[in-house]
């Protein structure tokens, strides 16, 4: 399986970000790297298409008293902007709630449900330097939406050996919608997580997965520590407190992700 990394060249940088299986920080990378790129000038939208609405409740809003969200959007033809939240962050939100756990079968009789997201998405596009999904941990609809609607994936990864057994999976997901919905989908790479630098298993895991699938390793890797949880608890990211391991990996990989977008860092 080959797939090329590749520089991006796009006014707004559409980002997805997914990892079929759970507790691999993914809600938390896409949260963390919101901020950090807004930390770098940028204007950011994150997009919740998680029933759960984990990637909402850790930006400060309770998907319980959200009235409109994605799911309005996608299934009721609500205007994105209609929806949009602003967070303590600097980034802007289009939250989830539970009702989106039944939006895969509102969608499967409609033609071209893959493109639901993207054609939402194309109204307020212009107004952001970077939009990420954060994709719920399937390969339903919901995930197919947010790759079509995409430019680029990121694959955030728990260094342990089952966390990467489904990386496989994931990369024929994405080669298959890189066939028929969404040809010029580019792969940035895994960006471990929960990574302690101390442990031989976790640098043998990295490795594999780079031999077994071909696929970039970003760097740096994103440290294991507490402050992750009290910022979700707190309803901010990590970013809100710069002075910590945690934001300043997400700053510089964000940095680093910016010349892939052709953006430059305002960041002093």
């Amino acid at each position: 399986m080959s797939l090329i990394c590749a520089k991006i060249e796009a006014v707004t940088t559409v980002l997805a970000v997914a990892n079929q299986k759970g507790g691999v920080a993914k809600t938390t990378t896409v949260a963390s790297l919101g901020a950090a790129f807004v930390a770098h000038g940028q204007r950011v939208l994150v997009v919740d298409l998680d029933p759960q609405g984990c990637l909402t409740f850790s930006l400060g809003h309770n998907p319980d008293r959200i009235t409109k969200s994605v799911h309005d959007v996608l299934t009721a033809g609500v205007e994105v902007k209609e929806v949009l939240l602003d967070t303590t962050d600097g980034v802007t939100l289009l939250p989830a709630t539970i009702d989106l756990a039944g939006a895969d079968a509102v969608l499967l009789m409609r033609p071209g449900r893959e493109y639901s997201l993207k054609r939402a998405l194309a109204k307020v596009k212009d107004q952001f330097d970077v939009i990420i999904i954060d994709c719920p941990p399937s390969l339903g609809i919901m995930t197919l939406n947010g790759l079509t609607a995409a430019d680029a994936v990121l694959v955030p990864m728990q260094c342990e050996t089952l966390a990467h057994r489904g990386v496989g999976q994931l990369m024929r997901t994405v080669n298959e919608v890189k066939e028929i919905t969404n040809p010029d989908l580019k792969i940035l790479g895994a960006l471990p997580t929960l990574y302690d630098a101390r442990s031989l298993h976790t640098r043998d895991v990295l490795a594999d997965v780079t031999d077994r699938y071909g696929l970039p390793v970003l760097t740096p890797p994103i440290p294991r520590t507490v402050r992750f949880a009290e910022a979700s608890a707190s309803g901010a990211t990590v970013l809100a407190g710069r002075k910590n391991k945690g934001a300043q990996a997400y700053f510089e990989v964000a940095g680093s992700l910016l010349g892939e977008f052709g953006l430059t860092s305002t960041a002093k």
